[in-house]
């Protein structure tokens, strides 16, 4: 049986976030938060849990996981496949929205409560070899807080090179069960018992046929979007170096005429500044021929062929 792939947002979200697993969700959140030196929950409150209204080919649809704590906190768990580029601002933009989504008319600024984002991400972000980096506002010189308001987590898949540790518990275990690390999953489920219900519950949708239907169809859409981006991208790229030639060519033409051989030699880095000191070359070695200058003096001033010359002629 070919396992489905965690990591895709709308199994993730059926693994994490089904009213029936929220103990699944409370002991991955613990490890997340334990993992940053921070107290584990006792208990959490999904917002969104998922449906069978969740529809795997909306792009309005949410994967994400909104949850909130007892004592108010509201959490947000976002599970990326691919890249979406800007993802830190991204970040800063959805968590402002959940953020300043708390306070109603007329409401007061202390009624707002602190916002957690978790992104976990199948790809590198943030220059750093650090699997799980967290982010808080603090002052530059003495690492005060200003407020405890703002927590961001990046955990990035790629870089977890580790293996499973029998009798190693922690974070670790939960990120090789989302990289999909079969061959350890014994080891995975020994070190920590609440992986074996998060497991058993993608080996159930694995084998159901309705759950992997909706999954192709999710994994169908993330690629598409994937490669329109890309393409985008590429076409992007393609058009600005094109322009860029065509600039990088005007541009040696003009310093090659003014600054001469030399100094055009000096900037003619690019392609189309290479173009357009050659054309500079041509039209320097017109000028002296025209000033009654012999060939082979030319030749030397220029460093052009004797053929180049001759066919100014």
């Amino acid at each position: 049986m070919e396992l489905l792939d965690p990591r895709v947002d709308f199994v993730f979200k059926r693994i994490f976030a089904s009213e029936g697993n929220k103990d699944v969700l409370l002991a991955f959140l613990n490890r997340v938060l334990q993992d940053a030196g921070a107290l584990p929950l006792e208990e959490v409150v999904l917002l969104n849990p998922y449906t069978d209204k969740d529809d795997p080919q909306d792009k309005q649809s949410i994967f994400d996981i909104w949850a909130r704590t007892v004592d108010g906190r509201l959490i947000n768990i976002e599970m990326q496949l691919f890249n979406q580029y800007d993802m830190e601002k991204r970040t800063l933009y959805y968590w402002s929205k959940r953020y300043s989504s708390q306070l109603q008319t007329g409401g007061r600024y202390i009624e707002l409560k602190k916002c957690i984002t978790i992104n976990i991400l199948n790809y590198n972000v943030l220059p750093n070899a650090h699997t799980h980096s967290v982010f808080h506002l603090r002052e530059d010189s003495s690492g005060a807080p200003l407020i405890d308001d703002i927590e961001i987590h990046f955990l990035e898949l790629p870089k977890l090179k580790k293996a499973a540790v029998p009798g190693e518990e922690g974070l670790v275990n939960w990120l090789l069960f989302l990289k999909g690390d079969t061959d350890n999953w014994e080891v995975l489920k020994m070190n920590e018992p609440a992986l074996q219900k998060a497991i058993e519950t993608l080996e159930y949708l694995s084998q159901n046929p309705e759950a992997r239907r909706r999954y192709e169809d999710r994994q169908k859409f993330l690629h598409d979007e994937a490669s329109q981006r890309d393409g985008a991208q590429r076409e992007g790229f393609a058009k600005g170096l094109e322009e860029g030639k065509k600039e990088g060519m005007k541009e040696g033409m003009k310093e090659g005429m003014k600054e001469g051989i030399k100094e055009g030699m000096k900037e003619g880095k690019s392609e189309g500044r290479k173009e357009g000191m050659e054309q500079a070359k041509l039209q320097i070695a017109k000028n002296l021929l025209r000033m009654g200058m012999d060939q082979q003096a030319v030749q030397a001033a220029t460093g052009l062929t004797e053929d180049e010359i001759r066919t100014l002629n």
